[in-house]
C-alpha cells in the first residue's frame, strides 16, 4: 500500500515454553493443568463455591477461553464470561468487594487498574499469556524511545507496566477504529505486541506503524492449507477468525472479529454450520447459544499430528474450580499493583472507553492526545 510505512522489530527476549524450569513455560503450564473431578466432586466444589462467593461478598467473572465449568458457574452466580475488557469493567460496577478473575495474569491486573480498592483474586497466578511474557517492560520502552514519534498503542495483553507506558489501549473490537482515527489525525503509530494484529490493522486503515514482534501461541498455529482442506469438507460453512491468526489465515475468513465479534456472528448469520479459528474455550459459549448449529475447530495441525486442532492456551487451562475454593477460603493469589503505576496504566483504558463511548453515542471523538506514554 503506498505511504505506508511497515517495520517489524525483532526483540531478542525467553521466549514462552523454551525452557522447561521457567515458571510459565508452556511445559510449565501444560503439567499444571489440574485433572477432571469426578462427577460428584464437581458438584461439591461448585457448591462450595456458590457458598463462599456470598460469604465473601465476591463476584466471579471468567473469561471465554478458561474451563466450561468455570464460565458456566459465573453466569449461574451472577458473575460473567466476557473479554478481558469487559471482565474488567463488570469488576468495576458490581457492588462486591472482591473479584475472582478466571483467566491470566494481565486480566487480573486490568481488573485491579479499574478497581484499585476491591481485591482482586486469581486461581492461578502463575497463568499467564505468550503476548505478555513477550513484551517485556525494559525492551519495549526502549523501542519507545526509538520511535518518539509515534503515538504508542497496545493491546489489551500486556501488563500494567507496559500499558503504562502507552497512549492507548486497545482490544480487538476496538482497534481498527483508534487506529483509523490516529491516522486522520495525521498521527504515526508504534503498535504493540501482536504482529498478526498490527498487520491486519494497518491492511486495513492504512496506517503508517511499526511492529512489535509479538504472536498468541494459540492463534499463531493456525494452518492455511489445512483450513482450505477443512473448507472443501464443508463448504456451507462460514469461516470465523480471530484477527491474531496469520494474514493467510485471517484471507479466509467470512469473518474476522473479537470474541464477541464472533459470538455475533455465530448467533446472527444464516448459516448452519461455522469453522472457528480461535481458542476451544469460545466455542462452549457457541454451542450453549446456539444449539442448532454446527461448530467445528479450525485447524493448527495435519494428519499426523497427535491433535487435528490443538487450540488450547495452556495458562487458560491452569484455572481450575479447586483453585477458585483455594483463593476464597484462604485469600490466596491476590493481584497487587503499585498504585502510582495503575494510575498511569489507567489513563489509557479511560481514554479508549471515553473514545468508544463517544463512537457509540455518535459524539465527536474527542482526547486524542499524543506521546501521553513519553511523559
Amino acid at each position: 500500500m503506498s505511504g505506508v510505512t511497515s517495520s517489524v522489530i525483532d526483540v531478542d527476549y525467553e521466549q514462552p515454553g523454551e525452557h522447561a524450569g521457567s515458571a510459565c513455560s508452556t511445559r510449565h503450564a501444560w503439567a499444571r493443568v489440574p485433572p477432571e473431578p469426578a462427577p460428584a466432586e464437581r458438584a461439591a466444589l461448585k457448591q462450595r463455591i456458590r457458598e463462599l462467593l456470598k460469604a465473601r461478598n465476591a463476584v466471579m467473572v471468567s473469561h471465554y477461553y478458561v474451563h466450561p465449568d468455570l464460565q458456566d458457574l459465573a453466569e449461574e452466580t451472577g458473575g460473567l464470561v466476557a473479554d478481558s475488557l469487559e471482565m474488567a469493567r463488570f469488576g468495576r460496577d458490581h457492588a462486591a468487594q472482591t473479584l475472582v478473575v478466571c483467566g491470566v495474569r494481565f486480566m487480573g491486573e486490568s481488573a485491579k487498574i479499574l478497581s484499585p480498592e476491591k481485591r482482586v483474586l486469581m486461581p492461578d497466578l502463575d497463568a499467564t499469556c505468550s503476548l505478555d511474557l513477550g513484551c517485556p517492560t525494559e525492551a519495549f520502552s526502549a523501542f519507545c524511545d526509538a520511535h518518539p514519534d509515534r503515538a504508542v498503542v497496545v493491546y489489551a495483553n500486556t501488563s500494567a507496566a507496559v500499558k503504562a507506558r502507552a497512549d492507548w489501549m486497545v482490544t480487538s473490537g476496538c482497534a481498527l477504529e483508534i487506529v483509523r482515527a490516529l491516522k486522520e489525525q495525521g498521527q504515526k503509530v508504534l503498535w504493540a505486541p501482536d504482529r498478526h494484529l498490527g498487520a491486519y490493522i494497518q491492511r486495513e486503515t492504512g496506517a503508517d506503524m511499526v511492529f512489535w514482534n509479538g504472536a498468541c501461541i494459540v492463534h499463531d498455529e493456525f494452518k492455511a492449507f489445512e483450513l482450505e482442506a477443512l473448507m472443501r469438507e464443508h463448504p456451507a460453512a462460514r469461516v470465523l477468525v480471530h484477527p491474531e491468526s496469520p494474514a493467510e489465515v485471517v484471507a479466509l475468513a467470512d469473518v474476522v472479529g473479537s470474541t464477541a465479534a464472533m459470538l455475533k456472528a455465530a448467533r446472527e448469520l444464516d448459516a448452519h454450520e461455522f469453522i472457528v479459528a480461535t481458542d476451544l474455550g469460545l466455542l462452549h459459549q457457541m454451542r450453549l447459544h446456539n444449539p442448532g448449529k454446527t461448530f467445528i475447530e479450525a485447524p493448527t495441525a495435519g494428519n499426523s499430528a497427535t491433535c487435528k486442532s490443538c487450540a488450547q492456551c495452556p495458562w487458560m487451562a491452569m484455572n481450575s474450580l479447586a483453585g477458585v475454593v483455594r483463593v476464597l477460603e484462604q485469600g490466596l493469589n491476590e493481584v497487587q499493583i503499585d498504585p502510582a503505576l495503575g494510575r498511569r496504566a489507567r489513563l489509557p483504558i479511560d481514554r479508549m472507553l471515553a473514545f468508544t463511548a463517544a463512537l457509540k453515542n455518535g459524539q465527536p471523538l474527542t482526547g486524542l492526545v499524543p506521546h501521553l506514554g513519553a511523559v
